[in-house]
């Protein structure tokens, strides 16, 4: 939402280069996930490099001891022991999975998985993924000593995997989503069987404490006071002890944590109600209204987007990066590196990660997708990049690492090891390879395969109307840009440069519509000169008066636009005869209703081709994302046309 910052505005001659003042909508939350994991995927790198250095260099020994040493929490005559790199993996590693546990509730709450039909490909794919990489991991190690490993063929890792897409595939947003609904679907599978197959022994009180305690924090959600996160808090980590004590990795308690922290866009009321409060606290600075309005700011935003934003940064460029150092560290010689080429649970792993992963994706998104057995249900990507998904996937270490400390120890771990890092390296360079392939396909062949896509869930609430809607452009276009705008917000002034400036560039490629969104409770012009361009519309002048009321924000009482309305020569007293007469209030009202359909709580909130833009809006961006819209769109127009 924007604030009245009117008299600090730019200059309308600067160029704008900031990003949007409205990183609550929904998609905000993917991008700054992507960026975080990309960005992680370095230290991540760095982290792992670090550990195998430290592990053979001349100070080796310092490696094992430091990460063997015991820490102990005592209080009173209780407490918890255990050595640094054990409250790494089952400690720190709890916050990672929270998050994990996060970003899966955000996408059934409000992501490509609200709708739940869309879940049955990702699912499938996950599966296979797991599943084929599992059964090539026991074929291999079948009747050996090491088959109860199986468990570390079978996770993708979300960090490396994502800054890996990065430098293979830049630009492919749609792919990174899936991939990520697939980790996110393979971390979950993966805690499960790490509290099934690899928990030894399991006491049934402190297990029958945990259940209590997880039912007190579902509960917890239906609780009325601004104390609830306090008690969560303590409730999560008595959770954590208490599964700790039963025998079952604690770290379930941030996956469960995370799967009932709802996620939900912020609403109009909420956003009101906090500018009353602010509103409040400026005439009456008082502790208690300053309290008032801290609660409210903090409550308009889900739980869920809170502490994604809080803990994210910590685990990507600090916990998962410590996981590795303290996991990673295996001390190479001849002898180990020649066990490894043969060893049984070195070959399972690799192979299961470099052969098993693509196969199992493809053919589980295959076989799902079929019209006996999806009954229409269609892949989100073509073919060609499904494969390049399923190479990129084969990129397995975080959980893969951890159920290997949990399912071998000495040599075999570190055989597990050499398999899993093995597996990073080639499905690295597989992925590479997959995605130049696909850069080489004739167009006609990438159209053919772009029509048996499923379309994206199309976020924009109200079709646009060409006789009711105010549209720049032709309608022929293929991408349709939609702004929810209010004319005295600043950030719509800036974007409005960039905006005619993607109108000059695209020309007949774009089509540009406006929708009216004022923010009443913010700015007190907002409503009349709103209003003001709707007289203007009904004299057909409604553009030229949308460009002088976003050209003059810091000037829109009534004189001046009665000013307005001289200079473009309009019937003044029809002009003012209708303002005066809410004679369009109604016509307003309806877009703000489909700007809440739409779940828009700010301006200026974006739409492209009916898809939520998620990103800044200076022209570089802006300009990128239209182009990527474009060429997507005729592409499926050159697939229909195609007999």
């Amino acid at each position: 939402m924007s604030v009245d910052v009117a008299s600090s505005r730019p200059g309308r001659a600067e160029a704008f280069t900031g990003r949007t003042a409205w990183a609550r909508n929904l998609g905000a939350p993917v991008r700054d996930f992507l960026n975080t994991e990309t960005g992680s995927a370095i230290f991540l790198l760095a982290a792992t490099i670090a550990a195998l250095l430290w592990a053979n260099s001349p100070w080796s020994d310092s490696y094992q001891s430091l990460w063997t040493t015991k820490l102990s929490i005592r209080i009173g005559g209780g407490g918890i022991s255990a050595d640094l790199r054990h409250w790494v993996n089952e400690g720190l590693m709890t916050f990672f999975f929270l998050v994990i546990g996060l970003e899966a509730k955000r996408e059934l709450d409000v992501g490509q998985l609200r709708e739940r039909r869309r879940i049955a490909v990702p699912l499938f794919a996950a599966i296979g993924g797991m599943t084929v990489p599992v059964l090539i991991y026991l074929a291999v190690n079948a009747g050996g000593s090491g088959a109860h490993g199986w468990g570390t063929a079978m996770s993708t890792d979300t960090a490396f995997v994502l800054g890996v897409l990065a430098l293979v595939a830049p630009g492919g947003t749609r792919l990174r989503i899936r991939l990520l609904t697939v980790a996110v679907i393979d971390d979950l599978v993966a805690l499960v069987v790490i509290a099934t197959a690899y928990t030894h022994h399991v006491s049934v009180v402190p297990l029958a404490v945990a259940i209590g305690l997880f039912i007190a924090l579902l509960a917890l959600r239906y609780a009325p006071g601004a104390w609830r996160r306090q008690v969560a808090a303590l409730l999560g980590v008595a959770a954590w002890v208490a599964l700790f004590k039963s025998g079952i990795d604690p770290i379930i308690a941030g996956l469960a944590a995370g799967l009932v922290t709802s996620a939900y866009p912020p609403s109009r009321s909420d956003l009101e109600r906090v500018t009353e409060l602010t509103r409040s606290f400026r005439e009456q600075p008082t502790p208690e209204l300053a309290r008032s309005a801290e609660r409210s700011v903090a409550s308009a935003i889900s739980a869920n987007e809170r502490l994604q934003y809080r803990l994210h940064p910590w685990t990507s460029f600090v916990i998962v990066p410590v996981f590795a150092l303290a996991n990673a560290g295996i001390h190479f010689n001849s002898a180990l590196l020649g066990d490894a080429v043969g060893s049984p649970i070195t070959l399972g792993v690799f192979f299961g990660y470099v052969v098993g992963k693509p196969l199992g994706i493809l053919g589980a998104t295959w076989l799902v997708t079929r019209q006996r057995i999806g009954r229409g249900l269609r892949p989100a990507l073509s073919w060609p990049e499904i494969a390049g998904g399923g190479a990129v996937a084969g990129i397995g270490f975080t959980v893969s690492l951890l159920i290997a400390s949990l399912a071998f120890h000495g040599r075999q771990l570190d055989e597990a090891k050499v398999g899993v890092l093995g597996a990073v390296v080639v499905s690295s360079l597989l992925a590479w390879a997959v995605f130049r392939a696909i850069e080489h396909l004739p167009p006609a062949m990438r159209a053919r395969q772009l029509i048996g896509t499923a379309e994206e869930l199309v976020d924009l609430s109200g079709d646009i109307d060409p006789e009711r809607d105010h549209v720049r452009g032709s309608d022929d276009a293929p991408v349709t840009l939609v702004e929810y705008g209010d004319y005295q917000c600043p950030y719509c002034g800036q974007a409005e440069l960039v905006i005619r400036e993607l109108l000059e560039s695209f020309g007949d490629d774009l089509r540009y519509v406006w929708r009216q969104l004022p923010l009443n409770d913010v700015h007190e012009h907002a409503q009349v000169a709103a209003e003001a361009a709707e007289a203007a519309a009904s004299q057909g002048a409604f553009w030229e008066m949308h460009d002088k009321l976003l050209d003059n924000q810091d000037k829109l009482r009534a004189p001046d636009l009665t000013r307005y309305a001289e200079q473009l020569g309009l019937d003044v007293d029809q002009f003012w005869d209708e303002i005066s007469g809410r004679a369009h209030s109604e016509r307003i009202a309806d877009d703000v209703g489909t700007a809440d359909a739409s779940g828009v709580a700010g301006t200026p909130s974006f739409f492209i081709n009916g898809k939520r833009y998620a990103g800044a809006y200076d022209v570089d961006t802006l300009t990128e994302a239209v182009r990527a819209a474009r060429k997507r769109a005729l592409l499926r127009e050159k697939a229909e046309a195609t007999p």
